[in-house]
């Protein structure tokens, strides 16, 4: 479903890491990411190039695939009607997600960001059917009780169901336990859960043809990713039971739901498929409940 971009639109303010990251799931089938990607490529036309043969760029657009995947994986069993996203960035879960289920979804993140955001949900939108749920994009700093409040407080009564992927990451330990009192707080109030794609580990196993050198990368090193990472998968699960919360399921891997997965296959050496095997998984995605 390609969309022609509305006129005088400007989204030059994007970040670079975004729009790179916007960019790069435009190779796969997640909804709205590629017409969402035409948007901010105009006036030049965005074109997908499936004919790279750097099995690093591959391995990435893998990786952000699955971890998108992953929450919808952990939602479909759930009979929510509230859901809220934080720190969305520019993932259309929430338009997705209202075209086809009858829910209240809240779709929240910092201000610049919901600035853009909305113009594009303005874009994407023309062309959609009459959505069976009610979604509303607001901005949020998730990290501020009284805000988490205000925006919650919008949900009628029922179990809510928080999800993020691509936050924790970005918080030290003091603000992901800003975080979990917040979220807490809201599941003591109204019951749900919490799902989270963020359970990233530290890993000191390198292969400098798996690593990509480029500006994203370096976004990651400016903002400390892998020293937020958790030292490992048992004392994540410990920490988050240290702030009431328990792993009520984790998401399976699924390379069959991949739509990129066949591109990496295709142009990483046997070598390097083998090396990825070694490694092992350095990410899960978990939906957390309150402890007993």
């Amino acid at each position: 479903m390609q969309q022609s971009p509305l006129p005088n639109r400007d989204y030059s303010t994007i970040s670079p890491s975004a729009r790179s990251l916007l960019l790069l799931k435009g190779l796969t089938d997640i909804p709205f990411v590629r017409e969402a990607a035409a948007l901010i490529s105009s006036p030049e036309k965005y074109q997908p190039d499936f004919n790279i043969k750097d099995p690093a760029f591959w391995g990435r657009v893998v990786h952000f695939e699955a971890r998108y995947k992953s929450i919808n994986q952990l939602l479909s069993s759930l009979s929510a009607k509230n859901i809220l996203e934080v720190s969305s960035g520019f993932s259309f879960r929430g338009l997705d997600t209202v075209i086809h289920s009858p829910v209240h979804y809240i779709d929240t993140d910092l201000p610049n960001v919901i600035d853009t955001k909305l113009n594009l949900l303005e874009a994407l939108q023309q062309h959609t059917v009459t959505p069976k749920g009610k979604l509303e994009t607001l901005t949020l700093n998730a990290l501020h009780e009284t805000e988490f409040t205000a925006i919650v407080d919008r949900f009628p009564d029922g179990e809510i169901v928080i999800v993020n992927e691509g936050l924790l990451v970005y918080l030290d330990m003091n603000e992901k336990r800003k975080l979990c009192h917040n979220i807490r707080s809201v599941l003591q109030k109204s019951g749900g859960y919490w799902i989270t794609a963020d359970i990233y580990i530290k890993s000191e196993m390198k292969f400098p043809d798996l690593q990509a050198n480029d500006q994203l990368q370096e976004f990651f090193k400016e903002h400390r990713i892998e020293e937020n990472k958790f030292d490992s998968f048992e004392l994540a699960e410990a920490f988050f039971k240290s702030e009431g919360l328990v792993i009520d399921k984790e998401a399976e891997p699924d390379p069959q739901s991949s739509d990129s997965l066949k591109y990496l296959i295709a142009n990483a050496t046997k070598e390097q498929l083998a090396y990825l095997g070694k490694v092992g998984r350095i990410r899960k995605s978990w939906r957390l409940k309150l402890a007993e």
